[in-house]
């Protein structure tokens, strides 16, 4: 069963680089904003370099995790493959654990390019806790994947997925604070912008510190509490 698993991610893996939608929410999109608004940012705003590294990460896998990890999900709890699972008698659960840890990597990698060529191309700080900020972004990750997992799992159809995860990514990108900053906004939006991990995790990457990143894993809790209960379901109803 391990050995199956194992091959199941890679496979995830190879096919997410091969699917071109998902290639471009993973990679190309993200790393072309973040090459574009850096050297805007760069110019025209004369601290932006000190929390860029931050602010693109923060895009990189809120945009990674929203719109493009949920869509094999749909394909594939909406389609015919799951039957062939059935017949194997594979484990419903283990296509969302596969895509999870896929996609995680693929985000996780984006983010390394980010972290390693923002101080050659912007001149970008460094993140004074080295440690703290892997731990945020890691964290930001899952809890960012684990809200794309429950979009995957509930939503039906592929042509709905799009209009749905963007109601949930437009805000984080506007209410979060890696564009402008969110005392700028209204309290009513910087109450509702703390609803969101992009927000709390841009915050634990440029704050540091344990206490930081507790919102983060009470948002991670819960939505791993809604998966769990979900593929519960599933596994029921395909008896």
């Amino acid at each position: 069963m391990m050995r199956a698993f194992l091959y199941g991610i890679q496979l995830q893996w190879k096919l997410s680089l091969r699917n071109k939608e998902i290639l471009l929410t993973y990679y190309v999109v993200p790393l072309i904003f973040y090459l574009f608004i850096g050297g805007i940012f760069t110019a025209i705003i004369p601290d932006a370099h000190k929390t860029l590294i931050q602010s693109m990460t923060v895009f990189s896998t809120t945009m990674g995790g929203l719109l493009g990890a949920p869509a094999p999900l749909v394909e594939f709890y909406g389609g015919e493959i799951k039957k062939s699972y059935r017949a194997g008698q594979v484990p419903l659960w283990t296509m969302a654990a596969g895509n999870f840890i896929s996609a995680f990597l693929h985000l996780l990698l984006v983010s390394f390019i980010i972290f390693f060529t923002a101080p050659l191309l912007f001149d970008a700080a460094v993140p004074a806790d080295l440690s703290s900020f892997f731990l945020s972004l890691m964290l930001l990750i899952a809890t960012s994947l684990s809200v794309g997992t429950v979009f995957g799992l509930f939503v039906k159809h592929t042509s709905k997925l799009g209009m749905a995860t963007q109601l949930v990514f437009l805000p984080s990108i506007m209410l979060s604070g890696i564009m402008f900053s969110a005392k700028l906004l209204p309290q009513a939006l910087q109450t509702a912008g703390k609803l969101l991990p992009a927000t709390w995790g841009y915050e634990a990457m440029c704050q540091g510190g344990i206490e930081t990143m507790i919102p983060l894993y009470i948002l991670l809790s819960i939505m791993l509490v809604i998966i769990l209960i979900q593929l519960k379901r599933m596994a029921q109803d395909s008896f």
